[in-house]
């Protein structure tokens, strides 16, 4: 009797798992670590997803995360469009933004992934390697043409209308008009050569590309340039955009990472921010020069010889 009542509450423990939405107990193809989603990232931080994504599918072997390297406003506008689920963006989405979805009864959820910068690069033979934030604005609004030493004229060189980072150059200048020696070329990797080719040219990229030292692209991406010190007001310090200044946000340029997550919670897109945001994907994101959001930071000062 009590082998058939155990029987019977087992029966209906099964039953009660079966629901309108089909067995929970059957294989289900998205989850956390199995299925493919695409996702799409702003290009700034393509060397950190390039790495992250790898050592993802390596730990889970049945998730295909299939990235979308693209400017801020297009990883936006296909989160809008429902051409994916997960954006990788330099700011979180405004209220307007948000408030939009909301109406459209789509839950989403933003989550800070690190601290980041905006890094200016000039040519190796370049004497003027420091600016202050007025002497960057008035390059960025035309005023000022012509290097102080050299005298050769300034081109501002950046990756895509749209980006992150032209976003923040138009956020700097309070959006004045663009003049022509500010333009863009193609991705940030194009910025990094444009300048190497060009002594007079600064350009300007996520620090994300020439921070990770353990990487041999960015190691010979450094050796081909030399990173310009910000100083916020003149007569100030002067700070270059490495993880302490960034942290400390002595260095100016500063801005936060965020994902932005409306793909279902037990789904892929879930499980692939939640290990951005957790422990293995913190210790990346601290190892290729960013400051993790949630991880402990361990900084160590060290002196240029």
């Amino acid at each position: 009797m009590k082998l058939l009542l155990k029987g019977l509450m087992l029966s209906g423990a099964l039953a009660g798992l079966s629901s309108c939405e089909g067995n929970p107990l059957a294989y289900q193809e998205d989850t956390h670590g199995r299925g493919k989603q695409k996702i799409y990232l702003e290009e700034s931080y393509k060397p950190l997803f390039e790495t992250s994504i790898y050592v993802f599918e390596s730990q889970f072997p049945k998730a295909d995360i299939i990235p979308e390297y693209c400017t801020q406003e297009e990883a936006i506008k296909a989160l809008f469009e429902k051409k994916t689920n997960t954006i990788c963006i330099a700011r979180d989405l405004t209220k307007e933004e948000k408030a939009s979805l909301k109406k459209a009864s789509v839950e989403v959820r933003s989550t800070k992934m690190a601290s980041d910068a905006v890094a200016l690069i000039v040519h190796p033979d370049n004497q003027d390697s420091t600016l202050t934030i007025e002497q960057l604005k008035r390059i960025l609004r035309g005023n000022d043409s012509l290097w102080g030493t050299s005298k050769l004229p300034i081109n501002v060189v950046f990756d895509h209308v749209n980006s992150a980072n032209f976003q923040y150059l138009r956020d700097l200048t309070g959006k004045t008009p663009v003049p022509k020696n500010v333009f863009a070329v193609s991705s940030n990797e194009e910025v990094i050569k444009y300048v190497m080719e060009h002594p007079s040219a600064i350009g300007v990229i996520g620090v994300n590309w020439i921070s990770d030292s353990d990487d041999a692209a960015v190691v010979a991406f450094r050796a081909g340039v030399k990173l310009v010190s910000v100083a916020r007001n003149a007569g100030g310090e002067y700070f270059q955009p490495y993880q302490a200044y960034i942290h400390t946000k002595e260095y100016p340029l500063t801005r936060d990472a965020w994902l932005i997550n409306k793909g279902s919670v037990g789904g892929l897109n879930t499980g692939f921010v939640n290990w951005m945001t957790g422990e293995h994907g913190q210790l990346l994101i601290q190892k290729s020069g960013l400051i993790p959001a949630t991880a402990v930071v361990r900084l160590i000062e060290t002196s240029e010889q």
